[in-house]
């Protein structure tokens, strides 16, 4: 029987997320991606803190023009920049189930250009 499209993508997230882990020194760069709208957040799983977090509905971002891969790009800039200012310097991404392509793979490009490494 096939699965619908949110529950392969739940299966693949729990299967993600059974490998990747944050610590402090490698936090965990989590991404979700709703129909319109795309969010950011670096947590530390072992103390379960969130250190840094951006989304496309920031009010720098959201009044950006462009479409939205270039918003998502936008976002992995600004949270590169948030967790430098946190003295995160490395992070494990985790895709959240999301095929690496479209606006998460731009999400990860703005941060590895803003100096965030994975």
């Amino acid at each position: 029987m096939a699965f619908s499209k949110d529950l392969r993508r739940l299966k693949i997230r729990k299967r993600i997320r059974g490998k990747v882990n944050g610590t402090e020194q490698r936090p965990r760069l989590s991404v979700y991606r709703s129909n319109k709208e795309i969010y950011a957040q670096i947590i530390n799983d072992v103390t379960g803190v969130t250190l840094a977090t951006a989304s496309s509905r920031d009010k720098d971002i959201a009044s950006a023009s462009g479409n939205k891969i270039e918003k998502a790009n936008l976002v992995g800039k600004t949270l590169a920049e948030k967790a430098k200012s946190a003295g995160v310097e490395t992070v494990s991404f985790d895709r959240g189930g999301y095929l690496y392509h479209g606006r998460v793979k731009s999400l990860a490009e703005g941060a590895r250009e803003a100096g965030l490494k994975f």
